[in-house]
């Protein structure tokens, strides 16, 4: 049943509070000295009120899950205000410090925001990766009621390039049970879109197996068209341009009726039924396009009513319902304080009661025990909890000849051959590289994951093959096409699996180092939204030599240490990446309250994403090394190799495949100069960031707060030359100089490369055992470091 008188209310308190929160923001409150403008995006607001009204008191239930149209997050934010679920104090600091955010945030909004949005597109795809983790874990039998995963997207967002790579990997793997509702208002931030651009919406989703739903004509529309006359005034709105109809909305009633008599007056039926309105009623009437009007949206959402995924094409005017309805400048336009008394005449809203949740409601108690009845909100906050999984033993693996991304593989096989709680939750996934990562062996052993059961055709024909490769609901692999945004986008919705459907999953993901720059932004969005999971970047660097530059990674060191989120590491020995592997699987599921461990100044209690940086360069293994001191220093970012003397002239300090050119070089060197030390750097990443917690700890009073890096290098002469060297951009090592003021010289790769053997690469970028012997060569103490001989 539709309660319309409800819901028309509702729709008004909505538009209401999304817009005075904006005016609030840019027009009322303090915004400091300097500040201009905090914005807030009005009219896009007004252009998604209806369709938010719709879903979230009608058409939703609790299991749903919704990515909010980042520019409507105003008015989300109102219905979270009107249901009791965010302070008020909250909604008057919109985008300011401590109170709602531009865009809805699972992890900095306080209230029931399902998926983070805000980099147009991914909100937009990421509800497609969500319903394909529900289906995984229908398929091992862990999920209860089923969800739609829903997403509110502009129509501008079709332009983001990921959203189509994402409707194809929806496609292979049968998706179900998600709808996007197009807010289809025909302009973005500089114009009008293109004419006829709904003809290839359409097209693309049916393409992709979608159901289509046209929202053109909304209830009053239609009724016209059924008057005599009507079928040409629908014929006239079907033929009027994208820009035109905005225009003459903007004008208001007067203009439609000049414009309307100009193309198709003197023509009686249709004269009669302009006459029949007068200017008011007659915009009433242009204005109303199926996605402002809430009985047309509320019966097509309730004719969706099986799994099949459905793209509502919802038409809609920017700005609806305001003085800023139709401009072509209104995206980031705002309503002047006039513009706002005028539009606070039409709400009906007196002065003094505009934050009221209840202000000119004409049935405050009817509508109190309406929404009181509303199904999305019966259970409350809809955020879940998994309890945490038991780590298996730790694999310590014996080869005495190896790289880290085989080591990588055979460490997952032995978890997947020793079963086990954790094993069972593990997901692997790949943007087709399965076989090239090392993640062959555990497919072998878990098979791929599938809807459906499908055979390994391979296999039953009797064809010799490495893979045996069969699909099933039981499977733990998925296999995605060589996109790594989904990749991304898959990493995090898995890894959310705990909080949006109380099962907790580990997921791990492969891919080749080079190419996660190619889904950087989707890493990011994954992180922000505080998904849990393992990206192993390999190859790495240089190392997959005869590939060339294109295959070949420089700057993903830096992206480690940068991203928040994420803690990088990359070893160059087996037990080192067998210690941080089995710590990441208890650090992905750790949700502390962030205390400072006083060793580190790491807040690693609030655990976190992991990335391996791994290599396909085969090398010799230490001994076994199983001291409590060697793994904490693994896991803390560094260790001693070999141990400085007291009065050490040169420390190298390496980090990753390079380890066997640092060790050369100081077997060599060892002779020349005193007490030379190896540093083992494992983690840049957290190596830098426990020391600039440290430094802030202490300007807030910790004196004795002391980081690892500080502890290790603070030992070392004055005189003494920091030598750092890494398969990748030299920066990543380069700040270790500042930590207690050493020199320093820097060797890294800094261009792209080309093919040729690891020799030969090493050589040519000056990260071979001479380059380090000569940067050695060229130290005196005392004196200033010569860059040539």
């Amino acid at each position: 049943m539709i309660d319309l008188d409800h819901l028309e209310t509702l729709h008004r308190r909505l538009l209401w509070l999304s817009c005075w929160t904006i005016h609030n923001a840019n027009h009322l409150r303090d915004k400091g000295e300097g500040e201009v403008k905090v914005g807030g995006h009005q009219a896009s607001s007004a252009s998604m009120a209806a369709i938010i009204t719709s879903l979230y008191f009608h058409a939703l239930r609790p299991e749903d899950r919704v990515a909010v149209k980042p520019h409507a997050g105003p008015v989300f934010h109102a219905v979270q205000y009107l249901m009791g679920n965010l302070p008020l104090e909250k909604l008057k600091n919109f985008r300011g410090y401590g109170g709602v955010q531009s865009y809805p945030s699972r992890t900095k909004d306080v209230d029931d925001v399902d998926f983070s949005t805000g980099s147009v597109g991914l909100g937009a795809a990421f509800p497609i990766f969500a319903s394909m983790t529900q289906d995984y874990l229908r398929g091992h039998d862990w999920t209860g009621k089923e969800g739609r995963m829903v997403a509110l997207i502009g129509d501008a967002e079709l332009d983001e390039g990921n959203i189509y790579e994402a409707l194809q990997e929806g496609w292979k793997h049968d998706l179900r049970n998600v709808w996007w509702v197009i807010d289809y208002n025909r302009q973005s931030l500089d114009g009008v879109v293109r004419e006829g651009l709904w003809h290839r919406i359409e097209a693309i989703f049916s393409a992709f197996g979608w159901r289509v739903v046209r929202l053109k004509y909304g209830a009053l529309q239609r009724a016209a068209f059924a008057e005599p006359g009507g079928e040409a005034l629908r014929d006239w709105i079907d033929a009027c341009p994208n820009a035109l109809y905005s225009a003459l909305t903007f004008q208001g009633g007067a203009a439609w009726r000049k414009r309307l008599m100009d193309d198709l007056g003197d023509q009686g039926a249709i004269t009669a039924l302009l006459d029949r309105r007068g200017d008011a009623e007659l915009a009433g009437l242009m204005e109303n396009l199926g996605g402002h009007c809430l009985s047309s949206l509320c019966e097509a959402f309730d004719a969706a009513d099986d799994d099949r995924p459905t793209v509502f094409l919802a038409y809609t005017i920017k700005g609806w319902g305001t003085p800023l309805a139709g401009h072509k400048d209104n995206h980031a336009g705002l309503m002047t304080p006039a513009q706002m008394e005028i539009f606070r005449g039409a709400m009906g809203v007196p002065v003094g009661v505009e934050w009221e949740p209840f202000a000119a409601v004409p049935d405050e108690s009817g509508l109190r025990a309406f929404l009181s009845g509303v199904p999305f909100f019966a259970k409350g906050r809809r955020r879940f909890e998994a309890p945490a999984l038991p780590r298996p033993e730790r694999v310590k693996l014996s080869d005495r000849m190896l790289s880290t991304q085989a080591g990588f593989g055979k460490i997952l096989d032995e978890i997947a051959k020793a079963g086990g709680p954790l094993a069972d939750r593990i997901v692997t996934m790949a943007p087709d590289v399965t076989v090239s990562t090392n993640l062959g062996p555990w497919v072998n052993r878990r098979g791929l994951f599938a809807r459906a059961a499908r055979a390994d055709t391979f296999r039953d024909e009797r064809i010799p093959s490495a893979q045996k490769w069969a699909f099933s609901p039981k499977g733990q692999h998925v296999e995605l096409g060589i996109a790594e945004m989904n990749l991304m986008l898959m990493l995090g919705a898995t890894g959310l699996s705990h909080s949006l459907f109380g099962q907790r999953l580990i997921p791990v993901g492969t891919v080749y180092d080079p190419f996660v720059a190619r889904g950087l932004d989707a890493l990011n969005y994954a992180c922000y939204q505080d998904a849990r999971f393992l990206l192993v970047g390999t190859p790495s660097g240089v190392t997959l030599a005869p590939e060339g530059g294109a295959h070949q990674s420089i700057g993903t060191p830096l992206i480690g240490m940068a991203q928040d989120g994420l803690a990088a590491f990359e070893p160059a020995f087996l037990d080192e990446l067998s210690v941080i592997m089995d710590w990441s699987f208890d650090y992905l599921q750790r949700d502390g309250e962030g205390d400072p461990n006083e060793r580190t100044w790491l807040r690693d209690e609030t655990g976190g994403s992991v990335y391996l940086r791994l290599s396909t360069r085969p090398m010799e293994q230490p001994q076994h090394r199983g001291d409590p001191g060697f793994a904490e220093g693994v896991i803390d970012g560094a260790y001693w190799l070999r141990e400085p003397g007291s009065n050490a002239e040169v420390v190298i300090a390496y980090q990753g495949t390079v380890a066997t050119e640092a060790i050369e070089a100081a077997g060599r060197i060892g002779g020349d100069r005193r007490d030379i030390g190896v540093l083992a750097v494992t983690s840049a990443d957290r190596l830098n960031a426990g020391w600039t917690a440290a430094r802030r700890a202490r300007a807030r009073g910790h004196a004795t707060a002391m980081s690892l890096a500080e502890r290790l290098l603070a030992r070392l002469p004055a005189h003494c030359t920091l030598i750092t060297v890494i398969d990748g951009h030299p920066a990543t090592l380069s700040w270790l100089g500042a930590v207690a003021g050493h020199r320093t010289v820097p060797l890294g790769v800094e261009h792209f490369g080309q093919t040729g053997t690891i020799g030969d690469l090493y050589r040519h970028f000056g990260i071979d055992a001479d380059a380090i012997v000569a940067a050695a060569s060229r130290i005196a103490p005392g004196r200033p470091i010569r860059l040539s001989a």
